[in-house]
């Protein structure tokens, strides 16, 4: 049976061209001489989003990992937006690996606002945790793939910079947010002292994420990424496929948002099914579900047997996810399958 896989943009594969570029990369070991192929990477990286400089690590949740152990001590508080990534869906890695607690603040679709950033750093009072950094997300995942605005996000990292706390911009999803924006990637990196970017989601690698600072951050994200094991040796192997997805994958992200909005139009034809086009930012679409249509978990389920994979993004909602893998021919595969289980 052919499938149609919209569970996430990390199910992508590399193309004919990326494997090729990986079969042949330049490489050493990167913990003793450096990695060539690593180190044109980390070059690429910086300059596209104008730090001095980037570190490749093995994945997004250690990117952001890598960047709260540069920037805080065990006993600080990091303050995050209630939806975030970095306070959701890793693992409780904060606390476990840094000693941190989080305060989460309510955004809008996943916007801080300001002035609730500053009424909450903490003061110098030795009964309070030292803030130690503020996190923003740049494709918001949790508000549906959401562009947080740049306004927003100056005024955040406006307040943080009288405060004296860094930020750090969990740029997952930055690409997507360029492509949809028109803000080049270092525009929006200019909002924050430390950013991470995916480069196995929309971007296509099979593996792996950059984090970019400056030098002073580097030389301590260096040691925290060896604590986390991810000083990696012949990386270049795996680091040729981001660079290629780097230069070659970004511009084609247009396709995937186009697709997605398309998708959105034809879901809220069902009856049941609920998503509006003008939500749809990039590539992630939210989908609500009301009866008559059957709860979430029973569709995902109903539409997997018809060979399409879709998550239940909350008991009563779906998120469908558009990358390189799915084109229209998938979307049409989804209608017949809704059709069948939903009529009309």
């Amino acid at each position: 049976m052919n499938t149609s896989d919209f569970r996430s943009d990390t199910v992508t594969l590399p193309s004919d061209e990326m494997r090729e570029a990986m079969a042949s990369a330049e490489v050493g070991d990167d913990v003793l001489d450096g990695d060539p192929t690593v180190r044109r990477l980390e070059a690429a990286a910086a300059a596209w989003l104008g730090k001095e400089g980037a570190l490749f690590v093995s994945s997004g949740t250690m990117a952001n990992q890598v960047a709260l152990g540069a920037w805080t001590s065990p006993g600080h508080e990091i303050i995050c937006e209630r939806g975030a990534h970095i306070v959701n869906y890793e693992a409780g890695a904060p606390a476990a690996l840094h000693g941190l607690q989080i305060l989460t603040l309510d955004g809008d679709r996943g916007a801080l606002d300001a002035g609730e950033v500053k009424a909450s750093l903490r003061p110098d009072f030795i009964h309070c945790p030292d803030t130690g950094l503020v996190c923003m997300e740049q494709t918001h995942a949790d508000s549906g793939g959401s562009v947080v605005g740049m306004e927003a996000m100056q005024a955040v990292h406006a307040v943080c910079e009288e405060a004296g706390v860094p930020v750090h911009l969990d740029g997952a999803r930055l690409a997507n947010a360029e492509v949809a924006s028109g803000v080049s990637a270092a525009e929006w990196a200019t909002t924050a002292e430390s950013v991470s970017v995916c480069l196995s989601k929309g971007l296509g690698a099979p593996v792996g994420s950059v984090i970019a600072g400056d030098g002073a951050f580097l030389e301590r994200a260096r040691v925290v990424r060896k604590r986390l094991g991810g000083w990696m040796r012949q990386a270049g192997i795996i680091a040729a496929g981001g660079l290629y997805a780097l230069e070659n994958n970004r511009e084609r992200l247009v396709e995937d948002h186009a697709l997605a909005k398309d998708l959105a139009a034809r879901l809220d034809c069902f009856d049941g099914l609920s998503s509006d086009p003008q939500e749809v930012d990039t590539n992630l679409v939210v989908v609500r579900v009301t009866p008559p249509a059957p709860i979430a978990r029973a569709l995902v389920e109903a539409l997997g047997e018809r060979g399409v994979h879709v998550f239940a993004f909350t008991a009563d909602s779906l998120r469908f996810v558009t990358h390189s893998g799915v084109g229209r021919e998938d979307v049409s595969r989804l209608e017949a399958a809704l059709q069948e289980i939903l009529g009309g």
